[in-house]
């Protein structure tokens, strides 16, 4: 028996709960050993609720005073910059919410201080982690290196605002105490307020399907059209792919009906992706292949495990703290992320 990856929690608001904390103390091979909240109920509560031996009121103190394998820092991207740096030069594996910042430039800060540290930082890109994408990845680069369905041609990425939350609170441990005012990283030095306020609220909803595109392309690409709507972003691969993504085409009230359609020349893969906190239930996908030349047209729908993206990302960031995996999404890949939505800023708002 392998011993179990000791777990630091730095942050234990409602992500940090209800997004990774309730999955990684549900693993067997993870024992939660510490946390840092300074909401002093709410550690208190927390750490009575899941087990947790030790509290601390400072992330310093915890990280000076515990012998971590890992730790999860669930902060508000736009404080990553205040705290990782810190979190890096203890040579300890980490992973964040989504996106790695909150400008380009706090992003290649934060790459330029993980650089030599000898530990890496994975990005909370969980729609990578979602069992349906993990299987319609493979399919898709099975079938790009067999070129039995032709060329990969288009990547069309929907997400309409809905119930995104989905039951995922219900479990949540609340506390009466405000949130601490706290500080916050420098704005671009590039953008106004006005211009900065759009950045920020794009990468806040967006940034993860301008990740999954490129997940899905399976190489970089370049933002060649924003509609002035807001409504539509249009790009192209290194390779010449078309990639689309529809933002707020339409908003539901109840339902969550974010899908990717990946086509081929003579076939697709169609991805659906639950609500984003969903528990014990993975997307859908259907892989549709029409090679011609007399072969029958078939389509091919999986049962997928009844592992959620949030618990399978958990298993995911483990399983790459002890070298048995990459991370799906470094700090690296996540500052492109950054750069792509600076771009499309440009062409939309012209800033």
């Amino acid at each position: 028996m392998t011993e179990p990856i000791r777990v630091g929690f730095i942050g234990v608001g409602n992500m940090g709960q209800c997004a990774h904390l309730r999955h990684y103390a549900a693993l067997p091979d993870c024992q939660v050993v510490a946390l840092a909240e300074l909401r002093p109920e709410l550690a208190r509560r927390v750490a009575a609720r899941y087990g947790i031996s030790r509290v601390y009121s400072e992330a310093s103190e915890m990280l000076d005073r515990e012998d971590l394998d890992a730790v999860v820092a669930a902060q508000p991207f736009t404080r990553h910059g205040q705290i990782l740096p810190e979190v890096y030069r203890r040579q300890v594996p980490v992973l964040t919410e989504k996106p790695l910042a909150a400008s380009v430039e706090v992003g290649e800060k934060l790459v330029s201080a993980l650089l030599g540290s000898g530990s890496f930082h994975m990005v909370a890109y969980h729609k990578r982690s979602d069992p349906a994408t993990m299987y319609a990845k493979e399919q898709i680069d099975a079938l790009k290196e067999s070129g039995r369905l032709g060329e990969l041609r288009y990547v069309r990425i929907t997400m309409p605002p809905g119930d995104w939350i989905a039951g995922g609170f219900d479990e949540l441990v609340r506390t009466e105490e405000p949130y601490p005012d706290l500080d916050q990283d420098p704005p671009a030095s590039d953008l106004d307020e006005q211009a900065y306020s759009a950045y920020v609220t794009f990468v806040n909803y967006y940034i993860h399907q301008v990740n999954l595109m490129r997940h899905l392309m399976g190489e970089p690409y370049r933002v060649r059209y924003a509609a002035p709507s807001g409504v539509l972003l249009a790009a192209e691969s290194e390779s010449g792919v078309s990639g689309v993504l529809e933002m707020a085409p339409y908003e539901t009230s109840v339902a969550w009906q974010e899908s990717a359609l990946v086509g081929f020349e003579r076939g697709c893969i169609r991805l659906d992706l639950p609500a984003p906190l969903t528990a014990s239930r993975p997307g859908r996908v259907v892989v549709m292949q029409d090679p011609g030349k007399g072969e029958t047209p078939i389509e091919t729908k999986p049962h997928l495990p009844w592992v959620g993206a949030m618990r399978q990302q958990a298993i995911n960031f483990l399983r790459a703290v002890r070298g048995e995996a990459t991370p799906p999404c470094e700090a690296a890949e996540a500052l492109e992320d950054l750069k792509v939505a600076r771009e499309y800023l440009r062409l939309w708002k012209g800033v």
